[in-house]
């Protein structure tokens, strides 16, 4: 191996490590690894930036904004309430679920689709004294097979076909991967439908653990009218840093206070309500200047213009690494942090000292237009209300349907390229007032965006080293004996493995260069092999991190890590059979 290929292999390990350990945001280590490659030698600039001269990035920016516009205006409600409006049993339930769900993904980005469901599913299901996660992993795989049924169904099949325009061949045509992603989300979905309820674990949700256990950690505390605490704010009266406990809100006559400042004046009568630790209580009524009240339900917390809410954060978050205090989280986003749970439980540390984590459910408290400031934005991969769906901006709904529409014909038919009409479609968000321009900026995920363009680069290193034929060679020397199909499965195999080690995106580009090497030592047509590629990216179902929807129902779920593995393993493995058996069959 050349001194290129040993410099690449080291970055990519390097690089694959800290994906793996997600402490930095994926754009960083892949940009950063794109760039010291070109500063090497090991590429060029041209190759290092090739990527963000690429339609693939600017498409999956289009399809953000127009997938935003959707969840904004309620284009998907009608969907919501048909499903919520279903009776019988949970197979039942489970059939009008995942069906339109994995329809509508195949033509929009499957994000918004399951934030828009989790917080319904898991209420709706809930009230019927039945488990929330029986239903909320089975709705992630839905919407990933059926995101790979046509290009802008997920931004991976997009990667792939700016990824072979790149390399001097048409770009994928709208309908031209169904042939083999249909019948794999076909028998994927089936599959979820008869066993989704028997391998799924039932767990118990976060919003359910937060109301078992409300009435342990929320105590109301009042302010005494000749006690020492009057006329001293919330710092000067000891109240901003206490042991096991934090001041949530506090009410006065009519009037609500939350997120509660350090700056904050405390008068007569104030009811103060702390949230924290059972064992902390006795501390807070032996504090001079307070006295009990009478201790109230969790649901006691609504005030008037304040409301409950469940966010769960994501890989790309600015949250992860850092406890709420450094993050400052009350001044940041005007919220308090009421619950953290993780892994299917509910914290039980500080909740200021504790380190968030990608997956992370918090449950927190905020005036009304909090979803509306953060829906979209990386911080959280989800941000549900509790109380129901927001209403319908009918008008415009219609309008976004019209432009999903028209991007999906236009390119099925051939009259326009992917790029063109999802620009188009994308511009006339805001000409249409659907969205602010604002809004359009903060709907478009950077991170993915910046990581697609710079995994380009990464491609290209791995081609121009010579890594990729040598990956290729070892993967037909492993299988060639067996026939073409086990040389394809063994390339299915290495990017299922990538991508539940990395994102799809990444994975997707860092192999095609091996399928592309793979093709040139069969005689074939490289084209097969990377579509085969696309949808083997996409196949993430053993860990709650290997995908965004995945990562999205954890914590609302109360999923634990290995509970994905038990529903994933037989779909990762029918999903690697059917590519391996189909693809040759159909297109080589």
């Amino acid at each position: 191996m050349t001194v290129d290929g040993w410099v690449t292999l080291l970055v990519l390990a390097l690089s694959l490590a800290l994906l793996s350990r997600d402490k930095i945001a994926p754009s960083v280590i892949l940009f950063g690894a794109d760039v010291f490659l070109m500063l090497v030698g090991v590429v060029d600039a041209k190759e290092a930036l090739s990527g963000f001269s690429n339609p693939a990035p600017f498409t999956v920016a289009a399809l953000y904004i127009v997938a935003r516009s959707v969840e904004k205006t309620g284009g998907l409600q009608p969907l919501i309430r048909k499903i919520l409006a279903t009776t019988g049993g949970p197979r039942t339930l489970m059939t009008r679920l995942l069906l339109p769900v994995a329809a509508a993904s195949a033509f929009l980005n499957n994000t918004p689709i399951v934030a828009m469901l989790t917080p319904e599913i898991a209420d709706h299901v809930e009230r019927k004294g039945e488990a929330a996660s029986r239903y909320l992993m089975p709705l992630s795989f839905a919407a990933i097979l059926g995101g790979t049924v046509t290009v802008i169904g997920t931004s991976t099949t997009v990667v792939i076909s700016g990824l072979l325009e790149a390399a001097g061949q048409a770009p994928l045509a709208m309908f031209e991967i169904t042939a083999v992603s249909l019948p794999i989300a076909t028998i994927g979905v089936l599959y979820l439908i008869l066993f989704g309820t028997s391998l799924v674990p039932e767990r118990t949700a976060s919003r359910r653990q937060f109301a078992d256990d409300a009435r342990e950690f929320t105590v109301n505390m009042r302010v005494k009218s000749d006690g020492p605490l009057v006329g001293k704010s919330v710092e000067g009266g000891g109240l901003r840093r206490l042991q096991g406990m934090f001041l949530a809100e506090i009410h006065r006559k009519d009037q609500m206070i939350a997120p509660v400042g350090p700056e904050v004046v405390l008068q007569a009568a104030d009811l103060l309500t702390f949230v924290g630790q059972a064992n902390q209580v006795l501390d807070l009524e032996s504090k001079a200047g307070l006295e009990s009240a009478e201790l109230e339900h969790a649901k006691g917390l609504h005030g008037a213009g304040h409301t409950y809410f469940e966010v769960v954060i994501g890989p790309g978050s600015s949250l992860v690494g850092r406890t709420l205090r450094e993050a400052d989280f009350r001044s940041q986003y005007q919220a308090a942090v009421l619950a953290i749970h993780r892994a299917g439980k509910r914290l039980r540390t500080k909740l200021g000292a504790a380190v968030l984590q990608p997956g992370d459910t918090l449950r927190l408290i905020a005036d009304g237009g909090f979803r509306e400031r953060w829906q979209g934005r990386p911080d959280f991969l989800l941000v549900a209300g509790i109380g129901g769906l927001a209403p319908t901006r009918a008008r415009e709904a219609a309008w976004v349907v019209a432009i999903l529409a028209g991007i999906v014909t236009f390119t099925g038919m051939g009259l326009m390229p992917i790029l063109h009409a999802a620009l188009f479609g994308a511009m006339l968000i805001p000409v249409l007032g659907i969205m602010t321009p604002a809004e359009c900026r903060r709907a478009v995920d950077l991170d993915v965006i910046v990581m697609i363009a710079s995994a380009f680069g990464l491609g290209a290193a791995i081609q121009s080293s010579g890594l990729a034929d040598l990956a290729a060679g070892a993967v037909f020397s492993s299988f060639s004996g067996m026939g073409p199909e086990w040389v394809l499965f063994g390339l299915v195999l290495g990017t299922l493995v990538l991508t539940e080690v990395i994102t799809n995106n990444a994975a997707a580009v860092l192999m095609f260069p091996v399928a592309v090497s793979t093709a040139a030592i069969l005689g074939v047509d490289a084209r097969p092999l990377a579509m085969a590629i696309a949808i083997a990216a996409s196949a993430s179902f053993l860990t709650p991190i290997g995908y965004q929807t995945n990562t999205m129902v954890y914590g609302p779920g109360g999923y634990r890590f290995s509970d994905y593995a038990r529903l994933g393993a037989p779909l990762t493995i029918l999903v690697a059979v059917m590519i391996s058996l189909l693809v040759p069959r159909l297109w080589l």
